[in-house]
């Protein structure tokens, strides 16, 4: 430290603090920012009277003009509601067909729907509705229990092997390790990735694959192996493989098979949104 003095060249004084022989001036702040700076105080505390900003126990103070961001919020949410109920209303009163039928309604239906699948069938079927090893893909044409409007509310309202619906769809595939032997099995595994690619084996199956498959497999998948909706049974002639694709993983699915488990959503989520998801999934493209 060192005593104050007034600077030779500015003919301001120091400060009197000194650090390796420079001296700091003592040049006050300009008296507008100063001021400007004492406004900003002064409003800070009118702002936190006027607003709930000062918090206590439990809560923040109210503020004199009583504001509440939560309670605009809740009337914009009760405003919007409110502009809705017309399409809601009548979303609950008509079939998904006059539904998919009426512009408006069906574009408030796709945006519905697509919020509640968002909310509700992303985890299994992906955020693109493209699904996964185990969840069908809900963009293609394969569709195990029928791809139009009627078919799909009921997959969904539903379920499929849902034990606490009785009206799920209910549909299993056996094991055949009782019935067919080892060869057996690998015959017609040959013989259904034949249908749409080429087998380890031709010859084996198109002779012993084929009979075994249209002795033990026609009855449910038909003749043609392009399957029935009425049984839930998968098209095998599409290459669409929702278990595994490749001999091995029809071996595998042949002797032990493997089910899905889709849950009842009508319950949960009510009829108007399961004809907002209708709707929604059958406009993705793949529906019929």
């Amino acid at each position: 430290m060192s005593d104050k003095y007034v600077d030779e060249l500015s003919g301001v004084e120091t400060t009197g603090h000194e650090w390796d022989g420079v001296r700091e001036l003592n040049n006050p702040m300009p008296r507008w920012w100063v001021w400007t700076f004492y406004a900003t105080i002064l409003w800070a505390v009118g702002y936190a009277i006027a607003y709930p900003s000062i918090p206590l126990l439990t809560k923040a103070s109210n503020g004199l003009l009583g504001f509440s961001s939560r309670a605009d919020l809740t009337q914009e949410v009760e405003t919007a509601k409110s502009a809705q109920t017309m399409y809601v209303d009548q979303i609950a009163a008509k079939t998904v067909g006059e539904i998919d039928a009426d512009a408006n309604l069906r574009q408030f239906a796709i945006s519905g729907g697509a919020s509640a699948f968002k909310v509700n069938c992303v985890p299994c079927h992906g955020s693109g509705a493209t699904g996964g090893p185990g969840f069908p893909n809900l963009n293609d044409d394969d569709w195990l229990w029928g791809g139009d409007l009627e078919a799909i509310q009921k997959t969904i309202a539903h379920g499929v092997r849902f034990d606490g619906d009785s009206d799920t769809h209910v549909s299993e595939m056996p094991a055949f390790t009782d019935v067919l032997d080892a060869a057996q099995t690998r015959n017609v595994a040959a013989y259904v990735w034949s249908l749409t690619k080429t087998p380890s084996d031709m010859e084996m199956a198109n002779a012993a694959g084929k009979q075994t498959f249209l002795d033990n497999c026609a009855a449910c998948h038909g003749e043609d192996g392009k399957g029935s909706i009425d049984m839930g049974a998968p098209n095998l002639a599409d290459a669409i493989w929702l278990k595994g694709e490749g001999e091995e993983a029809i071996v595998r699915q042949i002797s032990m098979p493997k089910h899905g488990m889709m849950p009842a959503w009508s319950a949960r989520l009510g009829e108007t949104t399961v004809k907002e998801l209708t709707v929604f999934v059958h406009s993705l493209g793949g529906g019929k």
